[in-house]
């Protein structure tokens, strides 16, 4: 008889797809976004958050989990980090929607690209972390780039360096309050909700809004942006409980990636020499920083395997 299906492969099967829908949703973005080019970037955010907190909310009903908010609680200042990741995830969002409906796409590219360098930085700064030769070049590279993106631009590439500087502050904070990705959002939501209400009440109030007052296709688009953000969330928990943190690491890239060649092919936004030149400097560190990741994971692996094994009593 021929064996059957190997629970183990076909869960990791599932967590491959669900890893690549997550960050390849996450990379189409732009198309979203540049669709609501003639809404303030303020009132999109607002909506984002209403309406995230809409499917969320119902999620945790249909879940039926009345002790769903007991990891919050019951971790150290957990309910004090969230709050505070929600500014910074809120901030996210903000200069994202910006970058993307005023030309920035690529610039937001590449602040994803760097914000896995952002985030050794941070460790090194906030929890002095030691850094290992390989992260020190990456870290060399990275801020090389950052040199010949500003004379490339003309300017700081500030879109980037805020993006991947909100994005791994949001991280970090999350890092110390072990919850799911649905509970999060509720939380972080919850938290912006009073905030985001009342200023979309303001606006309909000063007659400046432009949700329901304009096409019908517009207003379902915002009405969406729940599940927009929630869906990919959604996939990247799957995905994150079934495969191994290195492969959901390499997974990561397909958002930036998608979103410069969407930049670049669908908006055409301008990539001149000295700009691809940043963004060469910026995969060479990532590509160190990759190799480094590997090298810590596979001495951990051979650490593992050599420890004695003890004799039974």
């Amino acid at each position: 008889m021929a064996p059957g299906p190997n629970p183990a492969d076909a869960d990791a099967r599932l967590g491959t797809l669900a890893g690549v829908g997550a960050y390849a949703l996450w990379g189409l973005f732009p198309l979203v976004f540049r669709q609501l080019d003639d809404v303030a970037p303020g009132e999109i955010l607002l909506h984002r958050i209403l309406w995230s907190f809409a499917v969320v909310g119902g999620l945790l009903l249909l879940r039926r989990d009345r002790r769903w908010f007991a990891p919050v609680r019951a971790a150290r200042h957990g309910l004090r980090q969230l709050s505070l990741a929600s500014v910074a995830i809120a901030a996210n969002w903000l200069v994202y929607i910006w970058a993307v409906n005023n030309d920035h796409v690529v610039e937001a590219a590449l602040g994803y690209y760097i914000n896995p360098l952002i985030t050794v930085a941070l460790g090194v700064l906030v929890l002095h972390e030691h850094l290992r030769r390989l992260q020190q070049w990456a870290l060399g590279f990275g801020a090389a780039s950052v040199a010949v993106l500003t004379v490339a631009y003309g300017r700081i590439p500030w879109v980037a360096l805020v993006l991947a500087g909100s994005f791994a502050t949001y991280g970090f904070l999350k890092k110390s309050v072990p919850v799911d990705a649905t509970t999060s959002l509720a939380v972080e939501t919850a938290i912006l909700l009073p905030f985001a209400a009342a200023a979309a009440a303001a606006l309909h109030l000063r007659g400046d809004a432009a949700f329901l007052h304009g096409s019908t296709g517009r207003d379902l688009l915002l009405a969406s942006l729940g599940l927009v953000t929630a869906v990919p969330l959604l996939l990247f928990g799957t995905a994150a409980r079934r495969i191994p943190l290195s492969l959901l690491g390499l997974l990561q890239y397909l958002t930036p990636t998608m979103q410069l060649l969407v930049g670049v092919a669908v908006f055409h936004e301008p990539m001149p020499p000295e700009r691809l030149a940043g963004f060469v400097l910026v995969w060479v560190a990532l590509v160190l920083l990759g190799t480094d990741a590997l090298r810590t994971l596979r001495r951990a692996r051979l650490d593992r395997a050599t420890l004695p094994v003890p004799e039974p009593a």
